[in-house]
């Protein structure tokens, strides 16, 4: 049971990270340095915590570009 606990959460892990992967992609920044990657997602991280000004204003650009596709 416990090894059966342990692989689905593995494979909720795994699709956790390829469904991330998919928003690199989707953003146009597939083929952006790792390290810039990152620093932009600390920047943007950094940014968003305690303004929910820009917080709603990255969701609605978010929001737009998943159209009917995303969440």
């Amino acid at each position: 049971m416990a090894k059966s606990m342990a692989s689905d959460a593995r494979k909720k892990d795994t699709r956790e990270k390829i469904e991330l992967g998919g928003l690199i992609v989707k953003a146009g920044l597939r083929y952006e340095k790792r390290a810039l990657l990152l620093g932009m997602l600390i920047d943007a991280s950094q940014r968003i915590k305690g303004n929910e000004g820009e917080k709603s204003r990255l969701i609605a650009i978010g929001a737009e570009a998943f159209g009917d596709d995303g969440e």
